[in-house]
């Protein structure tokens, strides 16, 4: 039977009871952000250690060095942060609960995006004191701000529907990364131009397309996201 809540203050109690779980549980373990921080902090180190770079070469490396960091730490999070739930038998008791579905997937993606977020923070002054750039720009912090949001959006609902599967570390980075392609080569496009001081109408329509982006899949997530759950 679909679990629906009977007005928006309902709706929106549950997202939040969903939300603030998330990030309760991770306060007090640490389990998630300590992995994706280890992981990208890694990356990061890897890529400096392995690449002689002058200033104009950094720069333009430097977005495609950024995103590969986020990805896979994204990725890192959102298997981790799904398969927490499966493991403590919770998912189940989610999706049974008498509630809107919709709700627990924005829960989820907002704590998720918090996740993502904070990583990026550190990462970002670690990155410009490794590398010499000055990667907080109004512009960029916009990109990645797009960028993660629609990675959370998309993840969260994959990771849903692999958190069941026995292989589910293998199979959720097999069906994301071919859906957020177009998002991470328009993020990419985008904070390559603001890092370069691009005018901003070169650099427009790939900050149109992460918008368009982002509208599209958290559009889809909400109207199948209970469908996913039922099947």
């Amino acid at each position: 039977m679909k679990g629906k809540s009977s007005s928006f203050p309902a709706y929106f109690r549950v997202l939040a009871s969903v939300f603030s779980k998330d990030l309760t549980g991770e306060w007090h373990s640490r389990e998630l952000l300590g992995a994706m921080l280890v992981f990208a902090l890694l990356v990061i180190l890897i890529f400096n250690f392995s690449l002689s770079l002058n200033p104009q070469t950094a720069t333009a490396v430097t977005a495609g060095v950024l995103w590969v960091t986020f990805a896979f730490a994204g990725t890192l999070g959102l298997n981790r942060s799904m398969a927490a739930e499966k493991d403590r038998g919770s998912l189940d008791g989610l999706f049974l609960a008498p509630v809107d579905r919709s709700a627990i997937y924005f829960g989820k993606m907002l704590a998720n995006l918090v996740f993502m977020l904070v990583t990026e923070a550190i990462i970002l002054p670690v990155y410009s004191v490794l590398y010499n750039q000055n990667l907080f720009r109004p512009g960029l912090l916009l990109v990645i701000l797009l960028g993660s949001l629609g990675y959370s959006a998309v993840g969260i609902l994959l990771a849903t529907m692999t958190a069941q599967a026995r292989t589910r570390e293998m199979l959720l980075p097999v069906l994301l990364f071919p859906v957020i392609l177009p998002l991470l080569v328009a993020a990419v496009k985008a904070s390559g131009g603001f890092l370069e001081s691009l005018p901003l109408a070169d650099i427009q329509t790939w900050l149109n397309l992460l918008i368009v982006y982002d509208l599209i899949f958290i559009a889809v997530a909400f109207m199948v996201f209970e469908s996913i759950i039922e099947e």
